[in-house]
């Protein structure tokens, strides 16, 4: 809570700017992000650039490329899936 309004500045009631999502839900701005991501991944595809993945089972951080090609973060060797 703000005690007063300085000039220049402005006083939100509840949160902060940062809060703020310019009335989207949170689930909307989530599938929207996934979007954005999905999209970007296709971009890199078209353009021959690998993508960065995660490996749950292994627990490791691996580029992927447009060929199935991956080739984990930190080692030589690459495999294919």
């Amino acid at each position: 809570m703000c005690n007063e309004i300085k000039e220049n500045e402005t006083c939100l009631e509840e949160g902060n700017e940062l809060d703020s999502t310019c009335g989207i839900s949170d689930e909307e701005l989530t599938r929207l992000f996934k979007e954005s991501i999905r999209i970007d991944d296709e971009i890199r595809r078209i353009k021959g650039l690998p993508v960065a993945r995660y490996d749950t089972e292994s627990n490791r951080a691996y580029l992927e490329y447009p060929d199935g090609r991956r080739e984990y973060v930190g080692d030589k060797r690459s495999s294919t899936s």
